[in-house]
């Protein structure tokens, strides 16, 4: 049962929409017909509001993070250098389920990168920082926020195998799988070369 606690936890706090509250708070229109249309930081930066580009990414990163991090208090989930359970990871799968898949939005989200950053932290934080700099370092050659939150989440399974936690490759490989998944259409434009780059409008 805690496990199924620890998931639904995760569900609820990663299906707040943050980046669609804060657009609509402070009169930056409807995120939905902007740009993509998706709830994340990308998206809101679109907006030209880059404060709260950078309030939606640490509250999608962070909302991940205290999933994981309430699991291992509330339900007694060992702590994350000793992981016994599912407890904690499936907290984190959940963060980030709800993050994509947010039940006050018809099931219709964002892509988890974020919130995949938040999960890991909380989880394993070196796996964390690698998932971090593997972003900035591909942000910062390609200027593709996809590519980099690709190249990101396809790195925690390698930092997960280095750091033997093994024990997190079952979550953290779900994780990875949705992700690309849901960058399905990003992927066929990074092929094609027409995939926008941080900052511009498409």
């Amino acid at each position: 049962m805690e496990t199924l606690y620890s998931l639904a936890l995760g569900y609820l706090l990663g299906s707040i929409p943050f980046g669609l509250v804060l657009t609509n708070l402070f009169g930056e229109g409807n995120l939905r017909s902007i740009g993509s249309g998706n709830i994340g930081a990308t998206n809101v930066l679109r907006t030209g509001n880059k404060g709260l580009a950078a309030a939606t990414l640490l509250l999608d990163g962070a909302k991940g993070f205290l999933a994981v991090w309430l699991a291992m208090r509330w339900f007694a989930v060992p702590a994350p250098l000793d992981l016994a359970g599912l407890g904690a990871p499936l907290a984190g799968l959940g963060a980030v389920l709800g993050h994509c898949f947010p039940v006050w939005l018809k099931f219709k989200g964002g892509k988890g990168v974020a919130t995949t950053l938040g999960v890991t932290l909380a989880l394993s934080w070196p796996i964390g920082l690698t998932y971090a700099a593997v972003w900035l370092a591909v942000v910062a050659v390609t200027r593709i926020s996809s590519a980099a939150g690709l190249s990101a989440v396809a790195a925690t399974g390698v930092a997960a195998i280095l750091l033997g936690r093994i024990d997190l490759l079952p979550v953290l490989g779900f994780i990875s799988a949705l992700v690309f998944w849901l960058h399905r259409e990003n992927i066929a434009r990074i092929r094609a070369g027409t995939e926008p780059k941080i900052g511009q409008k498409g």
